[in-house]
């Protein structure tokens, strides 16, 4: 039976931090950490229990630090090349290892993780964690790599700017030097060592800035891998014999997948060749069948290669669905646009990952995006609803996480900070210390994430948008019968079992009476031509039932009223 994936992004190092009273900049010692361990049986069952599939453990794999473990045997990393205290959780330092930050006991480290491995499985939840193939930290050494494997870049021709056979990108007779007027830098001058980091010859930046002093806005502290595809001269690819950087990246998947990891969020596949996925996807899933592939992609043009070529089940759909009703909220555009978001996707609508936050977006509640969480009512049914692909959510936006005020290396931009020790305010109330009973929520608070998890439990639970075909009804809702036509966005999911009606209201200051019509044509198409009257049962908001005629139902209407930001899901039954 096909189903719905609903997935929880978590930030372990800020997820099981209990100190409330961080300071911006500080230690871990200072901040605190979350650890593994802080995933208990009870936070993973409430987890499940918002109506959730799969948990994506973000920053899991080891990397650059301001912390020192030298007494476990783990190198220091230079400070200049670590964005934040806590390090960037993309810049990869051992792909054979786990963040010793999320450890009670550093040197058991990975044997915590796959105990936590075990207990998601046994609370009924899968695991997804990053694959970050196009870039790695620029003090990359693996001590943790399994028998007979090398570190990247070891048997390198470093005076070769390009060969297929190099796992880096060399600028030669440079060296490479840190960008000018680090605002980072300046705030722990006095930490940092007398010995400058050191690099000869320069290696190429991750976002493809092929400069020995890249920009403080570049990916600074990462070095791009090769894959066999000479960027410099016209992106030329170079396949056969296969690079030596496709099979270090399939051992690195295989090693993960044989953990018992069931997917990889694919950090900026796009920045890695589509002949890579295509091998290297049905290389893994020849071994491990069910494991999932998502790719963080953002051009549209690209999005037909990479699940039909390259072989992704999901893609971000982040410049479609994620932007449209961004702008809706931020009152720069008509709820009537969410249309062209399915439209333009020619039938990829079901590879679609849909969301209204991540790691690397503002939080939906700051004032950089709605302003309000109550907003989410209606975005959030739409990112639900409006397909079989998956949704997610990002730890602490079903309390409305707000991410007020600077940590640090991140400035107060209404982001949650993915590179320092800090913590998630509105998320510490549901946790409480550990209970994770949210007691602590105001009742706001706990309205909001009651909402959350029925939306994300509808979702999941029923056939018709686990599964079913969608048909849109704002072409049946002239203005003329539907005055606020561009706050309201409506439709149909439907299977052969199940008929189901989404209306939703995008305008947080209008008390609202309408009436949403159903076209003759969207009965037939749900085979329901031949029923002359409806049962219909509310399922979100709105749990009354009532029986209205067919004719009723087409030329005037049912009826809805709406208060401020909402949503309504109506099952419709042929009596």
């Amino acid at each position: 039976m096909s189903f719905k994936i609903s997935i929880y992004q978590t930030f372990p190092r800020l997820f099981g931090n209990k100190n409330k009273h961080c300071i911006p900049n500080g230690t871990m010692h200072q901040n605190g950490c979350g650890k593994f361990n802080d995933f208990t049986d009870r936070a993973l069952t409430e987890i499940r229990n918002l109506g959730i599939t799969h948990i994506w453990y973000t920053g899991v794999i080891e990397h650059g630090t301001m912390t020192d473990y030298s007494k476990f045997g783990i190198q220091n990393d230079h400070p200049t090349l670590i964005k934040g205290r806590a390090g960037s959780p993309y810049a990869i330092k051992d792909y054979y290892d786990v963040d010793p930050d999320l450890a009670e006991n550093v040197g058991q480290r990975m044997k915590e993780f796959e105990a936590l491995i075990y207990r998601t499985h046994q609370s009924g939840l899968k695991i997804i964690i990053d694959f970050v193939p196009n870039h790695l930290f620029r003090q990359y050494h693996s001590d943790q790599k399994p028998e007979g494997i090398k570190n990247f870049g070891e048997d390198d021709d470093a005076n070769k700017p390009f060969d297929p056979r190099n796992n880096f990108y060399y600028l030669t007779n440079t060296s490479f030097k840190l960008p000018e007027d680090i605002a980072w830098l300046k705030k722990i001058e006095d930490e940092l060592p007398a010995l400058a980091y050191t690099e000869i010859p320069a290696k190429a930046t991750g976002n493809d800035k092929f400069e020995a002093q890249p920009d403080k806005n570049d990916w600074y502290e990462t070095i791009k891998l090769n894959y066999g595809v000479d960027v410099m001269n016209h992106r030329t690819g170079y396949f056969s014999p296969l690079p030596d950087t496709w099979n270090k990246m399939l051992d690195v998947l295989n090693f993960w997948a044989r953990k018992g990891v069931d997917a990889f969020r694919c950090d900026m596949a796009e920045m890695v060749p589509v002949e890579f996925w295509e091998w290297a996807i049905h290389q893994v899933k020849e071994k491990f069948p069910h494991i999932i592939f998502i790719a963080e992609v953002y051009n549209p043009f690209e999005y037909h290669n990479y699940v039909k070529r390259g072989g992704f089940d999901y893609l971000y759909d982040k410049v479609g669905l994620y932007d449209t009703l961004k702008s809706i909220l931020r009152h720069q555009s008509s709820t009537t646009s969410i249309s062209s978001c399915w439209q333009v996707l020619e039938g990829l609508d079901a590879h679609m990952l849909r969301f209204l936050e991540n790691h690397d977006e503002v939080r939906f509640a700051s004032t950089e995006f709605a302003g309000n969480p109550e907003a989410a009512i209606p975005a959030m049914t739409v990112s639900a609803g409006l397909n079989t692909g998956p949704v997610m959510i990002y730890n602490g936006q079903e309390v409305g996480e707000t991410a007020k005020g600077a940590a640090g290396f991140s400035g107060d931009d209404g982001r949650t900070t993915i590179y320092d020790y800090f913590n998630m305010p509105g998320h510490q109330k549901w946790m409480n210390e550990g209970k994770f009973d949210g007691e602590l929520l105001t009742e706001n608070q706990k309205k909001l994430r009651r909402f959350y998890q029925q939306i994300l439990n509808i979702s999941i639970k029923n056939e018709a948008i686990a599964t079913g075909k969608f048909y849109d009804l704002m072409y049946a809702q002239p203005f003329d019968i539907l005055p606020n036509r561009d706050k309201i966005y409506t439709w149909l999911r439907y299977t052969e079992n199940q008929k189901l009606l989404f209306v939703t209201h995008f305008d947080g200051n209008l008390k609202n009476r309408i009436k949403i019509r159903i076209p003759h044509h969207a009965f037939g198409e749900m085979g329901l031509e031949k029923n002359n009257t409806f049962k219909v049962q509310g399922l979100l908001r709105d749990n009354s039932s009532r029986e209205i005629k067919k004719e009723t139902l087409i030329v005037e209407g049912i009826e809805v009223t709406f208060d401020g930001f909402d949503a309504v899901i109506f099952e419709l039954t042929g009596i």
